[in-house]
């Protein structure tokens, strides 16, 4: 369930330096705004902001970004950063937006390397599969801004967004790389497998999680 409506959230995003809006779009390439030529990993849909947090910790050496439609949410991450004083990471920004406008703050040649898509919204009924961040038409929009070799990640608990998702991959230019239906039982890729807040609580349900990487 999205939170909304946390009074002074929307405040705290805008005149947050981890955060860009619309109000608030980079006047810089995003390598300048890093200050280094690190590769940039995305995760879209970074709901309160465990997994990009715990993967900027991680890997200094990579510059992440995490995107989130409300500020609501992303309050919840600013709050973990600011729990975590001169600890938090420096190698991570955010961005408030819909995703269908992400091209926009990636104009030209600024691109990703990676993107990530955790335990998006699966939008059940078929009217709406437009909307599904794995879809074709978000496919295309990812294809716009991600690198030459970069690739794309996604987890999901829902196996009728899975069977969705790889059935687009199918009637697209892009090729597995790696897919699995039980990710837990896969020790080999669970070794650098960082959790999600859903993973973690639909994991520990017993809930199967579905995992696959494309690339074009």
């Amino acid at each position: 369930m999205r939170l909304r409506n946390i009074p002074g959230a929307k405040e705290a995003v805008n005149e947050s330096p981890y955060c860009f809006t619309e109000f608030k779009e980079p006047d810089r390439p995003w390598r300048e705004i890093f200050g280094n030529d690190h590769p940039i990993f995305m995760e879209i849909g970074m709901g309160k902001g465990r997994f990009i947090i715990d993967n900027a910790i991680r890997y200094p050496d990579i510059n992440f970004i995490g995107v989130e439609r409300y500020e609501s949410v992303i309050y919840k991450a600013l709050g973990k950063l600011k729990r975590m004083g001169e600890t938090a990471p420096l190698n991570l920004k955010f961005i408030r937006m819909d995703a269908t406008e992400i091209e926009k703050y990636f104009p030209d040649s600024q691109t990703v390397d990676k993107i990530y898509l955790n335990f998006s919204d699966p939008w059940p009924k078929d009217r709406h599969a437009k909307r599904r961040l794995e879809s074709k038409e978000f496919l295309a929009r990812y294809d716009k801004i991600l690198s030459p070799s970069g690739d794309i990640e996604f987890k999901t608990d829902n196996e009728s967004l899975f069977d969705f998702a790889l059935s687009e991959v199918e009637s697209s230019k892009w090729e597995l790389s790696y897919c699995t239906r039980d990710l837990h039982a896969d020790a080999e890729e669970m070794k650098d497998n960082i959790m999600t807040e859903y993973e973690e609580k639909f994991s520990a349900k017993g809930q199967k999680i579905y995992k696959y990487i494309i690339y074009r």
